[in-house]
C-alpha cells in the first residue's frame, strides 16, 4: 500500500487471499502479528500469519508485502515456509487484542475492542496500528454486533494494551531498545549475561537478529547461533549479508556447516559455498554477492528505483553494475559501473549503457586486503566490483567490510566518543 493510502481495518483482512507476483494464490491471512511498545506508542505491525493450502501457518513479514488491495494481498513471492511460532515480544491481533476490555483514558470508562486500523508510515516501509474501534457498555465481539455506543478513537486514547514500564522480561527490554541502531543493540547484547543474551536473541525477529549478529564479535555470534533451533539459525543466516554469513559459517565445524547449508534455500546455500571457497582476507572473501545488477538496456529511472531500496547499505546503493544476462551473480559479461551521482544528473529515460564508467579496473577475487585498501584510497570508492577471469561479475566489496578487517579484532568492544564537545558558538 503506498504511503498516504487510507487506513485498513484488520477485520477486513481476516481470510483475505495472499498472492505471489505471478498471481498464484499462496494462502490466506489468519492473523496479524504486532509488537507492543512502551507507554502509549502505537504497536508496530510485524507481519501476517498466513495459512498455506497444506494448512501450515507461516509468518509473512510486512517487508515482503508489496500491496494490500481490495480483497487481496500481494507479496514479493519470497516465502519462508517454516511453521509460525509466536515469540515473547509478539501479540496476535485476532487472537489477543480483539474483544479485549480496555479503558478510555479521558473518562475511565471500560470499553470492548471491536476492531483496529493499521496504516503505513509515510516514506517508510513500517506499519503500525493507529486507531481503535470500541463499543461502550457490555462486552461485544469484533465479529458480531452488540448494544451500546460505538466509536473510533486514537490508540493513545485507550489504556490497557501497552507494556508496563517495569519488568525484566525480554519483551520489555526489546521495547526499550527498539529504536537503537543494530550496532548499538549489539553492544547491549555483548554486555548481557549469556542466558539473558540468548533470551533477547530468541525474541528478535529474523531480520533484526541478522542485523545485530553482523555487528557482534565472533564469539558472541557463534554462541547465539548455537542456541537457536537449526531451522531458525538457517533462516537468520539467509537474512544476513552473504559475506557476513559466510564468515560466520566458516567458523563452525564442518558437519554443522553442512547441516545449516542443507536447510537454506538452494540459491543462498550456493552463494555461501562460493564465498567460503575464497580466503577470508581477499576480495572474493570480503565481497557480497548481492550488489545492484542491471542489464545495459535498463533506464536511469530503473537504476534509481533500485538504489532507493531501503534495505541496501549506503555503500551498495552508491553505484550499479551493468552486465549481460544473467542478472544474478555470477553474471554475464561485466560492462561497467554507473555511479549514483551520475544517475542524478541524467534524464530518467536515458539508458545506463550510455553513461558507463568502463575505465575503472575491477578487483580480482584473489586480490589481498592491502591491494583492496589501496584501490579504495586511490580512487575514492565506497564499493568496487569483483570480476573473474571470464569477465563475470561475482559481487562487490564495500568499504565497511574493508575497514572491519583492517581494524583490531576487538574494535567492536571499543567505545568511540568525541574527546571534546563540539562548540556551538561557531568558533
Amino acid at each position: 500500500m503506498a504511503a498516504g493510502a487510507p487506513r485498513i481495518f484488520v477485520s477486513h483482512l481476516s481470510g483475505v487471499a495472499v498472492f505471489d507476483p505471478a498471481g498464484d494464490q499462496v494462502g490466506r491471512v489468519r492473523d496479524l502479528v504486532v509488537m507492543l511498545r512502551m507507554g502509549q506508542r502505537p504497536p508496530r505491525l510485524l507481519g501476517l500469519v498466513v495459512e498455506l493450502a497444506t494448512r501450515r501457518r507461516i509468518f509473512l513479514p510486512m517487508t515482503r508485502v508489496t500491496a494490500i488491495q481490495s480483497g487481496q494481498i500481494i507479496t514479493t513471492g519470497v516465502l519462508n515456509v517454516r511453521r509460525f511460532e509466536q515469540r515473547p515480544t509478539e501479540r496476535l491481533v485476532f487472537g489477543e487484542l480483539l474483544d479485549r476490555r480496555v479503558t478510555l483514558a479521558e473518562t475511565g470508562e471500560g470499553v470492548t475492542v471491536l476492531d483496529l486500523s493499521v496504516h503505513q508510515l509515510p516514506a517508510r516501509r513500517e506499519w503500525e496500528i493507529d486507531r481503535v474501534f470500541v463499543r461502550k457498555g457490555r462486552k461485544g465481539s469484533a465479529f458480531r454486533r452488540a448494544k451500546g455506543e460505538a466509536l473510533t478513537v486514537e490508540w493513545t486514547a485507550v489504556t490497557g494494551f501497552s507494556l508496563e514500564e517495569q519488568g525484566q522480561g525480554a519483551e520489555n527490554l526489546l521495547a526499550t531498545f527498539e529504536q537503537l541502531r543494530a550496532a548499538d543493540l549489539a553492544n547491549v547484547l555483548h554486555h548481557l549475561s549469556s542466558k539473558r543474551r540468548a533470551e533477547v536473541a530468541a525474541a528478535l525477529d529474523d531480520e533484526r537478529l541478522a542485523d545485530v549478529l553482523e555487528e557482534l564479535p565472533e564469539d558472541d555470534q557463534i554462541e547465539i547461533l548455537g542456541k537457536l533451533k537449526e531451522e531458525r539459525a538457517a533462516d537468520v543466516l539467509e537474512a544476513m549479508d552473504p559475506d557476513d554469513a559466510a564468515d560466520l559459517l566458516g567458523e563452525l565445524p564442518t558437519d554443522e556447516q553442512e547441516r545449516l547449508l542443507s536447510l537454506m534455500q538452494p540459491g543462498d546455500a550456493a552463494d555461501m559455498r562460493r564465498l567460503m571457497s575464497y580466503e577470508e582476507r581477499t576480495a572474493g572473501g570480503l565481497m557480497t554477492t548481492e550488489p545492484i545488477v542491471l542489464r545495459p538496456d535498463a533506464s536511469v529511472a530503473d537504476a534509481l528505483a533500485r538504489v532507493r531500496n531501503p534495505d541496501l547499505s549506503p555503500a551498495l546503493a552508491a553505484q550499479v553494475y551493468v552486465c549481460r544476462p544473467p542478472d544474478e551473480t555470477p553474471t554475464g559479461k561485466y560492462l561497467g559501473t554507473v555511479h549514483f551521482q551520475r544517475l542524478l544528473r541524467e534524464p530518467p529515460p536515458s539508458l545506463v549503457s550510455s553513461i558507463l564508467d568502463s575505465d575503472l579496473q575491477p578487483l580480482d577475487p584473489e586480490a589481498d586486503l592491502p591491494a583492496i585498501a589501496g584501490f579504495f584510497a586511490t580512487y575514492d570508492m565506497v564499493a568496487a566490483p569483483v570480476v573473474d577471469e571470464a569477465g563475470a561479475l561475482l559481487g562487490a566489496v564495500t568499504v565497511d567490510d574493508v575497514l572491519d578487517h583492517m581494524l583490531p579484532e576487538d574494535w567492536r568492544e571499543t567505545e568511540f566518543h568525541l574527546d571534546e564537545e563540539v562548540p556551538t558558538d561557531g568558533s
